[in-house]
């Protein structure tokens, strides 16, 4: 039965009434409190701009089982809960989101008891959000990670619970006006335990910052965060994503995703904001559009545990001193970038798996343990700051390709360490001013 509400008190009687399934909202309510739908029950407007829902003392809409939003501007208090699950059933049904504006967080998050839940959402866009105050975080790596403005989480420890999602056309914040925390989180329980499934996930643009204070080495955020007990299948970037702030990173991967691809900008302001930085298991990634990062210590693209299939930028460039263009700590596959990598930075204060230490800001770097099956640049390898080294080896390039120059404008153009090799040195074209090419 569908239900017209004009009335807060319609509203608070339809849902009490085990008759009411569709409550329709033909206006603008204020509510002085929460609000929890009862299993089965949808809650629409008529017509999304006119209909506005506020929450003005704290959290806004719970939802239980086989719930749907629709058509809705949801107005909470920017650090409170604007759409959240509150159930310890074990199977939560299907809940389904759509076509909403949105203040306050949505949070998807799913504790003990709770074995099953499908979440389809559509056309979201979060204005503001400050989601940093919530407990529940993934820790690994001597990190913590805030929860974001859109936040799917499943809490549960079984290895048996699973939620599964479909995340299409969601945008968070604003250029210049960023949600606080990160910007869309999705995590299970931890590398074992819940998990969650999403077979499709796009993007608007994407703008968050976590306000974390300069020095602080063990929080970070993300503007995308896939983390562990995750698993994407396809995920793709429409909007540029961008991060403001310390420690904020743009892309960031502790679990898995099949096939990634970012279609605009990834840009990083803020010291330590890595562009692209995987910890997990990426097959395909590919950036058609630059990765910029300005802050210090704010490198470009970080493998650092885990692997990646094939990944392709169409250009690499930081400005920060200690800002690596990219840097390569485990085996992967083939990497291709159809523009430049250049570096502006000398050394500085970066942090690295939850330690602040200082680092030179080369253009490419494969540390020990690090393997690049084929490295192939289109562009140059270029470095403009002072004591750095544009290709440095410590790990291993078994076939690379550097169509244009490797320049290192008050450095060394390729460094070689000990027991390492430089594939093709005769096809390479490498200035340096403190020297072309030198082995260690």
């Amino acid at each position: 039965m569908k239900q017209k509400i004009h009335t807060a008190n319609e509203l608070l009687a339809a849902i009490n009434n085990p008759a009411s399934r569709v409550l329709e909202l033909q206006t603008s309510l204020l509510l002085p409190f929460s609000l929890t739908l009862p299993p089965g029950v949808h809650l629409r407007g008529v017509d999304q701009q006119k209909c506005v829902l506020s929450f003005n003392n704290g959290d806004g809409i719970g939802l239980t089982a086989d719930n749907e939003i629709a058509n809705l501007t949801v107005l909470a208090p920017h650090s409170h809960r604007a759409i959240f699950a509150l159930s310890d059933r074990a199977d939560l049904g299907t809940l389904k989101l759509k076509n909403l504006t949105v203040t306050g967080q949505i949070q998807i998050l799913t504790r003990v008891g709770t074995k099953k839940a499908k979440l389809f959402a559509d056309q979201i866009d979060v204005i503001a959000c400050d989601a940093r105050k919530y407990s529940e975080q993934p820790q690994k790596y001597g990190v913590n990670v805030y929860q974001g403005a859109f936040t799917v989480y499943n809490f549960n420890g079984d290895s048996e619970s699973l939620i599964e999602a479909t995340l299409t056309n969601i945008s968070i914040g604003r250029k210049g006006a960023p949600v606080f925390g990160s910007g869309l989180y999705i995590s299970g329980f931890g590398d074992t335990g819940g998990r969650v499934e999403v077979d499709q996930l796009t993007t608007g643009e994407v703008h968050a910052t976590g306000m974390i204070p300069y020095g602080t080495a063990d929080i970070i955020t993300g503007g995308v965060f896939v983390v562990y007990g995750a698993h994407v299948k396809k995920a793709v970037h429409h909007g540029s994503v961008v991060t403001y702030g310390v420690n904020d990173m743009v892309l960031d991967a502790w679990g898995k995703v099949d096939h990634w691809i970012a279609e605009k900008p990834l840009l990083s302001y803020g010291p330590s904001g890595i562009g692209f930085v995987n910890f997990g298991v990426v097959e395909n990634f590919e950036a058609q559009d630059k990765i910029e990062t300005f802050g210090l210590g704010a490198r470009g693209f970080n493998q650092y545990d885990g692997t990646i299939g094939k990944a392709k930028f169409a250009s690499i460039t930081t400005y920060g001193d200690g800002s690596i263009g990219m840097q390569v700590s485990k085996p992967v596959g083939s990497i291709e970038i159809t523009g430049s990598v250049k570096t502006h930075g000398s050394v500085g204060a970066t942090l690295v798996k939850g330690v602040i230490m200082n680092l030179p800001a080369n253009a490419i770097s494969v540390k020990p343990g690090g393997e690049i099956r084929e490295l192939i640049v289109a562009g140059d390898v270029h470095t403009l700051g002072r004591d750095v080294t544009s290709l440095e080896i410590e790990g291993k390039i078994l076939t690379l390709s550097v169509k244009k120059e490797i320049l290192a404008d008050h450095g060394v153009a390729i460094r070689v360490a000990k027991g390492c090799e430089l594939p093709n040195p005769d096809r390479l074209t490498a200035k340096g001013a403190k020297g072309n090419i030198v082995k260690e």
